[in-house]
């Protein structure tokens, strides 16, 4: 069942209902319980996913200084925050990536070695 939610494409419509489903109190309950008995392994895969990646490289370094550096308060405030949350979509991204292979390591023990050796086709489509 979890290869068809994570190889199959949706439509946009499915993937909204979806989103109002959990949106629900209650609904991410046993979601929450899963994660947060991971969270010390996941933040290392996520922390270690975002430096290979280059997103905290010598250019974050860079932005974080030149926010840093405004000197006007209100202009420094609004840039800091505008980091902030593309530091937080980014991470996300990053998040939900994790958990999609993580939930199909789970479904299928060895799909992550599997694909890492042999990736698809870069041309290859992606569902949605």
């Amino acid at each position: 069942m979890l290869r068809d939610v994570t190889e199959r494409p949706y439509t946009a419509e499915q993937v909204d209902a979806a989103v109002r489903e959990i949106s629900e109190p209650g609904r991410l309950r046993r979601a929450e319980e899963i994660v947060t008995h991971a969270v010390p392994n996941l933040e290392r895969i996520i922390d270690g996913a975002l430096h290979d990646g280059g997103w905290f490289s010598q250019g974050h370094e860079a932005q974080v200084n030149q926010v840093s550096a405004e000197p006007d308060p209100a202009l420094r405030e609004a840039r800091l925050h505008g980091l902030l949350a593309d530091e937080t979509r980014l991470s996300m991204l990053v998040g939900v990536t994790v958990g999609i292979a993580l939930a199909r390591e789970l479904a299928e023990p060895g799909t992550a070695a599997r694909e890492a050796e042999d990736p698809t086709d870069p041309n290859e489509e992606t569902p949605a």
